[in-house]
């Protein structure tokens, strides 16, 4: 068993991070983890309804996302982990229920698979990602309970209303730190809500990820700096999610801040989270350039005919120099006949 006080408040829990069932043994870690992971799928699927999307196009995003990720954290704790933990032991780092992962690796591999796939079938990324985001928000809020039956993902001592008493392997004795785990539950649980109510209200497609960038970089970049058990840069002394929280956060700021200044509201793309299909494009371009020639043919029969109208209305100019012939010939004749007179 593993106490775990939290004196200021006068509570006390007696954990066994191993449930036994038989000859069966499943960590709480699992558990926890899996639960967190289910009620995310299950809030994404019914979130589906209102952005458009198909189930099925969800379902398998998921099944592509999930492995990868789980890969991507991995690989993320083992290349910062290397040479305190690996450079000696290379099996140790396919000992994944050892424990370590770490979350940015996750969204990273997560948000490249989900580019891929929605390309593939033609979802417009940002509608995609907008629904990842809030599930992400509770897997994470309820997962970091996980960390709270391990006793990890701690801070440093301190003596506030919040400390948490358990064992620290590190002083060899118990002692009194921050719950870490505690702030960023809470932090993404308030972040979910808060996103979740934003959602009918977005002005584009993307527009919740871009929050949801926000919001969990600044936490985490605040909370990661209270935390005993950072990854570092290799032997610098900069915390890496420290690192990429503020980073992440102070880019989608950047977005949001253009999008907001310089588009509207997108009514057109809004309602629909697919991209149209090529054949349709096609089929588009080609009724446009059909209409465009025959615009074409029409616009040059009537210059033809404005043209031949103009020149029948033009007639040949009249002769209006006088016919004197005849006077002519009168005058000439009654000369001749003074004459012979």
């Amino acid at each position: 068993m593993n106490t775990i006080r939290f004196p200021g408040l006068g509570l006390e829990f007696n954990i066994n991070p191993v449930i036994t069932i038989g000859n069966f043994s499943i960590r709480w870690y699992g558990v926890i983890i899996a639960i967190g992971f289910l009620l995310a799928v299950f809030y994404t699927l019914k979130k589906c309804e209102m952005a458009k999307i198909k189930q099925d196009d969800l379902i398998d995003m998921l099944i592509f996302t999930v492995p990868i990720s789980i890969i991507g954290a991995r690989t993320y704790y083992c290349v910062f982990m290397f040479d305190t933990l690996y450079y000696y032991d290379y099996a140790a780092m396919f000992r994944i229920w050892e424990g370590g992962l770490a979350i940015y690796g996750a969204i990273i591999a997560a948000v490249i698979t989900c580019i891929i796939v929605c390309r593939i079938k033609r979802i417009r990324i940002g509608a995609m990602l907008d629904i990842g985001a809030l599930g992400l928000l509770i897997g994470q809020s309820i997962g970091r309970w996980g960390n709270f039956v391990n006793q990890e993902a701690y801070g440093q001592e301190t003596d506030s209303l919040l400390r948490m008493e358990i064992y620290v392997a590190e002083l060899g004795k118990r002692a009194c730190v921050q719950p870490t785990f505690l702030y960023e539950s809470v932090w993404n649980a308030v972040g979910f809500l808060i996103l979740h109510l934003l959602y009918k209200k977005r002005r584009f497609h993307g527009e919740i990820f871009l929050l949801y960038t926000t919001w969990y970089g600044i936490g985490r970049g605040v909370i990661e700096g209270m935390r005993s058990d950072s990854l570092y840069f290799f032997s610098t002394g900069l915390r890496v999610s420290q690192f990429w929280g503020f980073f992440s956060a102070i880019i989608a700021i950047g977005i949001l801040v253009y999008l907001y200044l310089f588009h509207e509201r997108d009514e057109e793309g809004l309602p629909d989270p697919y991209l149209p299909k090529k054949e349709k494009k096609l089929k588009e371009a080609a009724v446009v350039g059909q209409a465009e020639d025959l615009v074409e043919d029409t616009a040059a029969e009537s210059s033809e005919d404005i043209l031949e109208i103009e020149e029948s209305d033009v007639e040949e100019p009249e002769d209006t120099t006088p016919d004197n012939s005849d006077e002519d010939g009168d005058v000439s004749t009654e000369t001749s006949e003074k004459e012979e007179e």
